[in-house]
C-alpha cells in the first residue's frame, strides 16, 4: 500500500497514518534509523488499533509491519524483523492482489534468516518469494534475478555447484534481457558466474565471464574503480589457468594500480591482489620483482594508514 492508497481511506486514522508514514520515510532517507524505528512502531501500533476485516485496514497494518521489519533488519535486529515479516504474511494470506508485497515479505524474511545463519529457511523463503514475483502480472523479473543471484551464493557455499550455476545463469539471462549487457548488475552476475566457474575448474568459461564483466565495468566506471580493479584480478586468475600468462601479468598490474589509486579504504583488496600477483611472479622466477611489489604495497599502505 502506498501513501496515495492510504489517503483514499476517508478517516482521521488514515490521515494520521499518512503523516506517520511520511515522517518515517523522511527519517529513513536521512539515515536516522533509530528514530525511524520509533515512527515505524507508532505506525504499527496505530494500524493495529484500527485493524478490522476490511482490506484497507489489513493492508495498512501489513505495510507498517513490512516497513518496520526492513528497518529492524537494517539495524541488525533480524529476530525482531523476522516476526514482523511473518505477521505481515499472515495478514495478507496469499492474496492474489498483493503478490508483489508477499514476495517482498518472503524475501525480507529470507534475509532475516540469512543473517541468523539459518540457511535452509533462507533458501525456502527466497524460493517462495521468486514464486510470487513470477506469478505477478507482469512478472517482477528484476526481483527474480536478484534472488536467483542470492540463491546462487547459497548453493555455491554449500558446494552445490550445479545448482549455483543454474541460479546465476537465470539471473544473468534476466538481467541481460531486461537491462542489457552494459549494466553494472549484469556485470556483477557475470563476475559471480566467473568465480563459480573458476572454483569448478571450468577455466575457459570463467575467462569469458570475467572478460564480459571487465569490459562492462571499464565502460561504465573507468579504470580507477574497485569493481574494475577486482575484475582485472579475477580475469588474471582465470587467464593463468588457460595459459595466457603474459596477459595475466598485465591484468594483475592493472588491478594493483587500480587499488593503489583507491587508497586505504581498499587496503584488504590491495593486499589480496598483491599476494596473487607476487605468487605469480615467484612462479615465473621473478622473486626480486615480487619483493619490489611487496615493498611498493607496504609503502602505499603505510602512507595511507599514517
Amino acid at each position: 500500500m502506498t501513501l496515495a492508497d492510504l489517503t483514499q481511506m476517508d478517516s482521521p486514522t488514515a490521515t494520521l497514518i499518512t503523516i506517520l508514514r511520511e515522517r518515517l520515510e523522511h527519517l529513513r532517507d536521512a539515515g536516522d534509523l533509530q528514530e525511524a524505528l520509533h515512527a515505524a512502531s507508532a505506525t504499527v501500533e496505530k494500524t493495529q488499533q484500527t485493524l478490522g476485516s476490511d482490506i484497507d485496514s489489513i493492508d495498512a497494518f501489513a505495510t507498517a509491519l513490512e516497513i518496520r521489519g526492513d528497518i529492524l533488519r537494517e539495524l541488525n535486529k533480524p529476530e525482531a524483523a523476522r516476526e514482523d515479516y511473518r505477521q505481515a504474511i499472515d495478514q495478507l494470506d496469499s492474496r492474489p492482489d498483493r503478490l508483489d508485497q508477499i514476495g517482498r515479505l518472503h524475501a525480507g524474511l529470507g534475509a532475516a534468516h540469512d543473517a541468523l545463519g539459518e540457511t535452509a529457511r533462507t533458501e525456502a523463503h527466497w524460493r517462495e518469494a521468486i514464486s510470487y514475483f513470477e506469478r505477478h502480472e507482469p512478472p517482477l523479473l528484476l526481483d527474480v534475478a536478484a534472488l536467483s543471484n542470492n540463491l546462487g551464493f547459497l548453493a555455491k557455499a554449500a558446494q552445490n555447484l550445479d545448482a549455483a550455476e543454474s541460479y546465476f545463469l537465470k539471473a544473468l539471462e534476466i538481467l541481460h534481457a531486461q537491462l542489457g549487457i552494459e549494466h553494472e548488475e549484469t556485470a556483477a552476475v557475470s563476475n559471480n558466474l566467473g568465480a563459480l566457474y573458476l572454483a569448478a575448474k571450468y577455466y575457459e568459461q570463467a575467462r569469458e565471464m570475467h572478460m564480459m564483466a571487465l569490459e562492462t565495468r571499464r565502460n561504465l566506471f573507468g579504470e580507477e574503480h574497485p569493481d574494475t580493479a577486482q575484475s582485472h584480478n579475477n580475469l588474471a586468475l582465470a587467464m593463468l589457468e588457460t595459459g595466457d600468462r603474459s596477459w595475466a601479468r598485465r591484468h594483475f598490474e592493472k588491478a594493483l594500480t587500480g587499488f593503489e589509486a583507491l587508497g586505504s579504504n581498499y587496503a584488504n583488496d590491495l593486499e589480496a591482489v598483491a599476494s596473487n600477483y607476487c605468487d605469480f611472479l615467484r612462479e615465473e622466477g621473478e622473486a626480486t620483482q615480487a619483493d619490489r611489489i611487496t615493498e611498493r604495497v607496504q609503502a602505499v599502505l603505510g602512507s595511507n594508514r599514517g
